[in-house]
């Protein structure tokens, strides 16, 4: 682990960024992890206020508890301003950093600020193609469990993470030091996702780092999967040399990623060669997550979510907590009383239809072919869709032109096990105009129906729910995707159910990205 020394040295050459500042004003303060930033800074001191282009839940709940928030795109900055952080879905032009340029007043991503954020405090960064919210707040369960009191930023909310309302949020204000374990008074621990977009993980100055998988992603930005791999190489370089890096001992081009690197390797995976090696078992008729760390049992536990991949996600939650100091037995308790995160993987409830019977809805973030895949055959298996002879339903919002055009044919196979799938417009967020013409909904909804599945376009949005209503069988399980807007079709289809239908009275608008 850092000792005290590199550590301060570390935080000092990157912590310049709040070097006198006292007040700041955040662009885009209603994403996911911006929101999260505000709070860790407003409980450090700081005075923090802030604008979104919309108002959602999250800005009324940052309003609520005592952090000024506006809404619109208007250029008015606060008199006392010190330093202004802009999310990445705020553009350079965006009025509010054109009058910071005019006032003399620096300017920051959140990707930088989070970074400086974490240079004070014992980083825990959660990084990969998949999973990454997931990981992230499985491991914040874990710690908290053990009594380890961190600092969290993840980019969906939690129901174990709440605000003084009460309301699932997707951060935690944690102790300054390291209450206990082998890290007892360093100081305090940071969970945070580290996104790969645009490198912005680079920013980020973790003492410990999880990189599960590595795919080919954001290829508007990358162009190639050769250089997602080396921007994943730079950031587990960047690991002080008394850090640890947790890496998938398959599927995260673990050689590639950790040539080079000065920090101690340790791998995890299904495989008899990891480190931490996972197996699947059952406990009292319930799937079980069994870990072991070089030959030795570590722990088990029930798992939270279903599936391979949500066996995965929780054993590398699981070993970063041990990694960090964490108790087995307590991270294990905390892993088996997970309660989820919004929009993973999340289970709605039943809607009851008109003419009698239900259908069961859930409500996932995954936008990438392999997140879509893993999660329609666990669903399957979860629901036991294929031998109960129901049908699985799918909604599905492609999340940026550029992303459908690279997958357009994985996108398609993808679906492979969906009984229908119902396609808005993609998402447009990001590309150029000239993208946007590349590429359509009806595109994808071909491939589909070249490869057998029944697929249809439907347009507007607000007409999806009614859509739905023509179509819906009692039985049908409803598996609504997308990184877009889409989390609103779920959720109207629910509220025309009946009045017992379980529905959350604020969902996390989407995007939920982190990097918001």
């Amino acid at each position: 682990m850092v000792d005290s020394l590199h550590r301060m040295t570390d935080r000092n050459e990157h912590d310049a960024l709040f070097q006198n500042v006292k007040a700041v004003h955040m662009l885009g303060i209603g994403g996911a992890g911006m929101s999260g930033l505000a709070r860790l800074l407003s409980a450090g001191g700081y005075r923090v206020t802030g604008a979104d282009a919309t108002p959602s839940p999250t800005t009324q709940a940052l309003v609520d508890s005592g952090l000024p928030v506006t809404v619109g795109n208007d250029s008015e900055l606060p008199a006392a301003c010190d330093l202004v952080i802009a999310s990445a879905a705020v553009k350079p032009e965006h009025p509010g950093l054109v009058a910071a340029d005019i006032r003399g007043i620096p300017t920051a991503s959140y990707a930088r600020a989070l970074g400086s954020a974490m240079a004070g405090r014992t980083g825990i960064a959660v990084a990969g193609t998949h999973g990454k919210s997931t990981t992230a707040a499985m491991l914040s369960a874990a710690m908290i469990a053990a009594g380890l009191d961190p600092s969290v930023i993840v980019g969906a909310a939690c129901p174990h993470l709440t605000d003084e309302h009460g309301r699932p949020t997707g951060f935690r204000v944690g102790s300054e030091r390291v209450p206990s374990g082998r890290l007892r008074d360093r100081p305090g621990f940071l969970i945070a996702e580290a996104c790969e977009y645009n490198r912005s993980f680079h920013n980020l100055r973790p003492t410990i780092a999880g990189i599960a998988n590595l795919e080919a992603d954001h290829l508007d930005v990358y162009g190639t999967l050769d250089a997602v791999i080396e921007a994943f190489r730079v950031f587990a370089a960047g690991l002080p040399e008394e850090g640890t890096l947790l890496v998938g001992h398959d599927g995260a081009h673990r050689r590639e990623v950790t040539r080079g690197v000065r920090c101690r390797v340790e791998t995890i995976g299904f495989a008899p060669g990891a480190d931490w090696r996972l197996s699947l078992g059952d406990r009292r008729g319930r799937p079980a997550l069994l870990v072991e760390h070089r030959g030795r049992e570590a722990g088990s536990f029930v798992l939270p979510m279903p599936g391979e991949h949500g066996a995965m996600n929780a054993g590398v939650a699981f070993a970063l907590a041990v990694l960090a100091g964490a108790d087995p037995n307590a991270a294990a308790t905390g892993l088996g009383s997970f309660r989820g995160v919004c929009r993973r993987f999340e289970r709605l409830g039943e809607r009851t239809l008109a003419g009698g019977g239900s259908v069961t809805v859930y409500d996932d973030y995954g936008h990438h072919p392999t997140e879509i895949d893993l999660t329609i055959r666990a669903l399957r298996e979860h629901e036991r869709i294929d031998s109960a002879g129901r049908r699985l339903v799918c909604v599905f919002q492609p999340h940026q032109h550029s992303r459908t055009r690279f997958f357009l044919e994985e996108f398609a196979a993808a679906f492979a096990r969906a009984d229908a799938v119902i396609v808005p417009d993609i998402y447009f967020v990001r590309d150029s105009e000239v993208e946007r013409q590349r590429v359509s909904a009806g595109g994808l909804v071909d491939r589909l129906r070249s490869r057998g599945v029944k697929a249809t376009h439907v347009y507007p949005m607000e007409a999806m729910p009614e859509h739905i209503e023509d179509i819906a069988r009692p039985g049908d399980v409803l598996l609504v995707m997308g990184a877009g807007p889409v989390w609103t079709v779920a959720h109207e289809f629910m509220r025309r159910g009946s009045p017992a239908a379980t529905v959350h009275d604020a969902p996390i608008p989407g995007p939920a990205a982190v990097g918001r």
